[in-house]
């Protein structure tokens, strides 16, 4: 995957670089172009190398399988920005020694502390027992790999504290370790606390925190969707405009004071000066504000400039957006699988090829010339990041070059600067700080103002137009296709570039043909969510857990991969029962798409149930007829919901899904004493493949069920290590010795069957078949002692501050 890395960021800078070459027109001689494309190989395998040589420094960091689960006595330092989950805190932590004998723990690992009080801060000393375990994410197509974002922040391991009555207590051993690293997140922390001291109470306040230290985890779910679908998701981080206004008012200030000191004048120039104290300046707001992808391209950037000028030597846009993604990578090899990287050197190539040869935005152009050139602008920055924003969000947003306009003046020159201004105040003490009430609520009232506006746009039903993962020829091809488009006036038949965008949004997704029946168990951790296709339905059984109060697997995991498919409706979905594994993310897909009918045993007042259409009870006898599909309902019984102390396991509905003889037994939770009463009855309860009851607890999947079923797959949706020990090693032996194959997408990730028409059946496991090197590989027989972990990293979701681009 190293070479893969490597050779991605070398051919998309080649062709950023290129195209502006060729924008210049300039006249290459033959033995220059040997030496640049020798240059250029050389370049590339120095990439390879290095990248290579990170990757097996960082992977030989990883938490050993036998020491999983243990209890771990180490010493460290917080070094991060503390983050408040609703059980506790979570934050990451530098190992400093490791008290337990005979263990390796890496240098970095995540933790979360259960009841933890606020006191937990960045830059202390503790001594803490942690159990741990190796970074494992959901593997789904389509969804976050948790476990890259993971490897590029130097985590190589995940786990709790330990602070039970049997347990060592965690220690404070220092309240402040003076590194710079921690040193800065305590300093972010204050100013955080001061800001949500004061944005408490308004709906906006996590965007303001955002705009300022970069901190996106106050930010709802539902204002991210709203930010992607309008385009405007990189105007809610910290980005090169909020940096280069910061920049450029340092070096105004000091180039006016330099010039007003002979003594200083005779030192150097007013011009060095500034330079320096806009990279300076630059320096210190990225640090405060995390040092994100973005932030780090724009500080390279600037410093390149501020290099030039100090060395009075002239720079073009291509050498310095080059010399800014050099550095960038050489210090984070990973950042290339960063949706941020791409995003951010793609939105500043495209301003850069398109004003080439062009006169920059200047006071002195009349007011039409800066309103076309700022037009021209935004338009090609939005068709640039097109086959960008397909590949990572699975939609396009329409209306995004007007939402630009109206929200990028309004977030970069007046939410932001009062947004600073106001944390500014919040950390005089009083009555200094109270000048930040003005400041913040001012900003909110603008943001506030601006989401209205947004909202009217996002409400057009062309708003955003959702596009299937599409093939790679077909993306290399609007790459192309774009670059065309964004050549310089006079290039031939510019208009055709847009012809080669059109298989983005034309080439069809796959479905099954007439006659086959795909089935896909997706991983959702500690849940269960399946997908049954045929070729004119599909019926979504099941929708996972709900991981926080804010994060779902419907949200995280199911629509992800739904977008991914280009599914944008379904005709039925059954939630088996109330448990929130199951029940979880059944909002935010009732939410989010049109869904015939529910076929539940929750009751349809329910508020999980608030927004479908349609909500059947489940009963058995039910046979539902979904085009090709075909769904037998065999519990529970009419008479089961009167019974007195009725569980809601005992509830789960039983379907039995397919067509013809292609079909898959879902059986939810189902308990020991529903499974005698099942098999007792049913006389079509033999599937190929089939769910194993309540996630292969020991208590489910009795001899009987398993003889009566006869699969030859069985389905184990748990989570990693889960704290309930599923699937029980003896539930897994009954089913191996009844001859069925055991599939866990805590193993294997998400998991699809393909019935095709001549009777063969393809299976295709996401983790096993799409592994990179980072990706955990589970190995049988190290099972047992579970580990929990902080909320969203135990379901293999993404964690708040890495699930939206920067």
């Amino acid at each position: 995957m190293a070479l893969a890395v490597s050779i991605a960021a070398a051919a998309a800078a080649g062709v950023w670089s290129g195209a502006l070459v060729l924008a210049s027109r300039a006249p290459i001689a033959p033995r220059g172009r040997i030496v640049a494309i020798l240059v250029a190989a050389g370049a590339a395998f120095a990439g390879f190398a290095y990248a290579a040589a990170m990757a097996h420094l960082r992977t030989a960091d990883e938490l050993a399988f036998a020491d999983e689960g243990r209890d771990i006595r180490v010493t460290g330092v917080i070094a991060s920005l503390p983050a408040q989950l609703e059980r506790g805190t979570r934050f990451e932590f530098h190992v400093e020694r490791v008290e337990t004998p005979d263990v390796r723990v890496p240098p970095r690992i995540a933790l979360a502390w259960y009841g933890a009080d606020a006191q937990v801060r960045a830059a202390q000393r503790w001594s803490l027992t942690v159990r741990l375990r190796r970074p494992h994410g959901a593997m789904n197509p389509g969804g976050f790999d948790l476990e890259a974002w993971m490897i590029e922040r130097r985590l190589r391991a995940t786990g709790y504290v330990r602070d039970g009555r049997a347990d060592d207590a965690p220690r404070r051993i220092d309240a402040m370790v003076w590194q710079p690293g921690p040193a800065i997140d305590r300093a972010r922390q204050h100013l955080r606390g001061a800001m949500q001291r004061r944005l408490a109470n308004e709906r906006y306040g996590g965007v303001l925190i955002a705009l300022v230290l970069g901190d996106q985890r106050a930010i709802a779910e539902s204002d991210w969707s709203l930010f992607n679908r309008t385009g405007i998701s990189h105007l809610v981080s910290i980005s090169g405009l909020h940096i280069t206004m910061i920049a450029g008012l340092a070096a105004l200030g000091v180039g006016a004071l330099w010039r007003r000191s002979r003594r200083l004048l005779a030192r150097g120039s007013a011009q060095a000066a500034a330079a320096v104290a806009a990279v300076a300046a630059a320096l210190a707001y990225c640090l405060l504000a995390g040092w994100g992808v973005p932030a780090q391209r724009t500080f390279f950037m600037l410093s390149t400039v501020a290099a030039a000028l100090v060395l009075r030597r002239g720079l073009g846009p291509a050498t310095t957006l080059a010399l800014a993604a050099a550095v960038v990578c050489a210090l984070d090899p990973w950042a290339v699988i960063a949706p941020g990287f791409w995003l951010s050197f793609g939105a500043v190539a495209a301003i850069f090829l398109v004003m080439h040869g062009r006169a920059a935005l200047r006071a002195e152009s009349s007011w039409r010339t800066r309103v076309a050139d700022a037009a021209r602008i935004q338009l090609a920055v939005t068709l640039a990041l097109v086959p960008l924003t397909i590949v990572l969000f699975r939609q396009v947003s329409v209306v995004s070059p007007l939402a630009n306009a109206i929200a990028i003046p309004v977030v970069s020159l007046a939410v932001t600067p009062l947004a600073l201004i106001g944390a500014a105040f919040a950390l005089l003490p009083e009555p200094l700080a109270s000048f930040a009430a003005p400041s913040f609520a001012l900003a909110h009232w603008l943001f506030d103002t601006l989401a209205v506006a947004l909202q009217t746009l996002v409400a057009l039903p062309w708003a955003s137009v959702a596009i299937a993962a599409p093939p790679s020829w077909a993306l290399a091809l609007a790459v192309g296709g774009v670059l065309w488009l964004l050549a310089p006036p006079g290039w031939p038949l510019r208009w055709a570039g847009a012809t080669w965008l059109l298989p983005l949004f034309v080439w069809p997704a796959p479905r099954p043909a007439e006659g086959e029946l795909w089935v896909t168990a997706l991983d959702v951790g500690q849940g269960m969510a399946v997908l049954v296709e045929t070729r004119d339905a599909a019926l979504l059984y099941d929708a996972g857990p709900r991981y926080t109060a804010a994060a779902d697997a419907g949200e995280r995991v199911i629509l992800p991969y739904l977008r991914w498919r280009g599914i944008g409706h379904l005709d039925a979905l059954v939630v088996s029962h109330l448990d929130s594994d199951h029940s979880g993310g059944a909002a935010s897909i009732l939410r989010a798409l049109p869904v015939a009918r529910v076929l539940t045993s929750i009751d349809p007042a329910h508020p999980v149930l608030a927004d479908a259409r349609r909500v059947e009870r489940c009963e058995a006898g039910q046979r539902i007829a979904l085009g090709e599909l075909d769904a037998r309902v065999l519990h529970p019984l009419a008479a089961d919901y009167e019974r007195t102390g009725v569980t809601t396991n005992a509830l789960s509905c039983v379907v039995s899904v397919g067509t013809g003889d292609a079909r898959v037994l879902l059986t939810g939770d189902l308990p020991a004493r529903e499974e005698a009463q099942l098999v007792a009855r049913a006389d079509a309860l033999a599937a190929p493949l089939t769910s194993a009851p309540h996630h292969g607890s020991r208590h489910s999947s009795s001899a009987a069920f398993v003889g009566a079923a006869r699969p030859r797959w069985v389905i184990v949706q748990a989570g990693y290590r889960n704290r309930f020990g599923h699937p029980d090693a003896g539930v897994v032996e009954r089913y191996r010795q009844a001859g069925a194959q055991v599939a866990r997408t805590d193993h294997s990730g998400a998991i699809q069957w393909r019935w095709r028409r001549d009777g063969t059946i393809e299976v295709e496991a996401w983790r096993r078949q799409h592994a990179r090197y980072w990706h955990n590989r589970p190995v049988a027989g190290h099972e047992p002692a579970p580990v929990e972990s902080d909320e969203s990293m135990e379901s293999g979701s993404s964690p708040d501050d890495a699930l939206q681009p920067h």
